[in-house]
């Protein structure tokens, strides 16, 4: 159950400040936004200003509004927020309508959210590295302060995922003696192959020992336990060294998941596992956010961010439905000087909404494969 409330909290936040990027460039362009909403409906309650009376009035449920003003919701499905900006259909043509305004004025509104998620993540990062977070560093240099031996992968279906490792363990001990070293970890996993060995590892604040048997035969890309290692000691920045060293690992990241972005599409087209396999949706990010939270608060912010900046990489790509599907639209409108027919580019969304929703529902049952949650549920 606390997974899943720090999960909704998580995606919350993460939604909402989309939503508001949207908002604030409409309304500082000139847009009407005729409701901005925590949550999604149906409405529990709201409020919205009163020209008659001066003031703001309490607004009861779905009651229907009619206001120049936008009205401001609390909503009963706590999964972000939304804004509801008028003429976005098309249809409306006021002076104050998203369709009215020029194709650049409305370029911006749609870009604000994906925006407004990389500024998020910019934040949480700073913060992280002004609170003091491990990274990796290199076995060679000299030891500047305390050095931990830390996991930074564990492969699926392998002897290290069997015995319960997690990305972001501290291995303490192997066997009988201290890690010292990713080597010795190495070289201690290669000479007991076959055999059962055990590991005494700190998650968060608990410690524990697991017990797991290493493979002799693997596949090459592999290793015998499955696992990825690291020497990491905590950094800590100045808040003005954190402003700039978030921005440069924002944009290392977002390098790296448009990496990934690409090789899973590359796997689509030749046919390889790497597709999909490697795609999580609710249910594998909801336990992914579960075991970060394990490790402690800074991790749950530096996971956040990741969040973040995959949720604006993905809203941005020129997919049907999502916000860079309609910025292609514009630029198309641009390109041939006339918009598109709204019945074509309704059509196009559709598919793609729809398609959307197939591809969340086979993400969605291959989480409940992959991570072993019907073997849970059912003994």
């Amino acid at each position: 159950m606390a997974t899943v409330l720090i999960f909704l909290l998580v995606l919350g936040l993460l939604v909402f400040v989309h939503e508001m990027g949207h908002f604030i460039v409409a309304r500082r362009n000139g847009i009407k936004a005729d409701e901005f909403g925590f949550g999604f409906p149906p409405r529990l309650a709201g409020f919205v200003w009163d020209d008659e009376k001066k003031k703001h009035r309490f607004v009861k449920g779905n009651e229907e509004v009619v206001s120049p003003h936008t009205v401001y919701s609390l909503n009963w499905i706590p999964l972000g927020g939304f804004v509801k900006i008028k003429g976005e259909d098309g249809v409306q043509k006021d002076p104050d309508s998203f369709a009215i305004k020029s194709a650049w004025v409305r370029i911006k509104v749609l870009a604000a959210g994906v925006t407004m998620n990389f500024i998020l993540a910019w934040v949480l990062i700073s913060l992280v590295l002004m609170s003091g977070f491990p990274q990796q560093v290199d076995p060679k240099t000299p030891v500047s302060g305390n050095r931990d031996i830390q996991i930074s992968e564990v492969l699926p279906n392998t002897p290290a995922e069997a015995m319960g490792l997690r990305f972001g363990d501290k291995i303490l001990s192997i066997g009988d003696k201290r890690a010292m070293s990713v080597t010795q970890v190495q070289d201690y996993i290669t000479t007991h192959k076959g055999m059962e060995i055990s590991l005494r590892v700190a998650r968060g604040t608990e410690e524990m020992t697991l017990q797991g048997t290493p493979r002799v035969n693997y596949p090459d890309n592999e290793g015998s336990l499955g696992i990825g290692l690291g020497e990491t000691e905590i950094v800590n920045y100045a808040w003005y060294e954190s402003i700039w060293e978030g921005a440069k690992a924002t944009y290392h990241l977002t390098g790296a998941m448009l990496s990934g972005i690409y090789g899973i599409l590359k796997g689509l087209v030749t046919g390889t596992h790497e597709g999909l396999s490697s795609v999580s949706g609710p249910v594998g990010i909801a336990k992914l956010t579960g075991q970060v939270s394990d490790l402690g608060f800074v991790y749950l912010l530096y996971f956040a961010a990741i969040l973040s900046i995959n949720l604006g990489i993905i809203n941005i790509l020129p997919i049907p439905a999502l916000d860079g599907g309609r910025i292609l639209f514009i630029l198309i409108e641009l390109i041939k000087g006339a918009p598109v027919s709204q019945k074509v580019e309704g059509m196009f969304h559709q598919i793609g909404f729809a398609l959307l929703l197939l591809l969340m529902v086979w993400v969605t049952v291959h989480d409940f494969s992959k991570f072993h949650i019907f073997g849970n549920l059912f003994g």
